[in-house]
């Protein structure tokens, strides 16, 4: 293989390899804060209501997106009832 095959070859797996790192990061930094966000909303949810969370409420609290807890953590101030967090 020539010289500057090698080079091109190793260059492209040095970026390779960055970028998926670097992709791997903000993926690893997104998922921080969304379980952060769900556990927040866990929490907020036992101190306003004080019942045994239901364990349908409790999986779409841990599966849903960082955009929807901090919808639900907004209503969580005005909501009278769990229920009225998921609509």
């Amino acid at each position: 293989m020539s010289r500057f095959a090698e080079r091109f070859t190793e260059q492209g797996l040095r970026q390779g390899l960055q970028q998926g790192l670097q992709q791997g990061v903000r993926q690893g930094v997104q998922q921080g804060l969304q379980i952060g966000e769900a556990k927040v909303l866990l929490r907020q949810i036992d101190r306003k209501y004080g019942a045994q969370l239901a364990a349908a409420y409790r999986e779409r609290i841990e599966s849903a997106d960082a955009e929807t807890l901090l919808l639900w953590s907004d209503r969580i101030l005005s909501a009278e009832r769990i229920e009225d967090l998921f609509h």
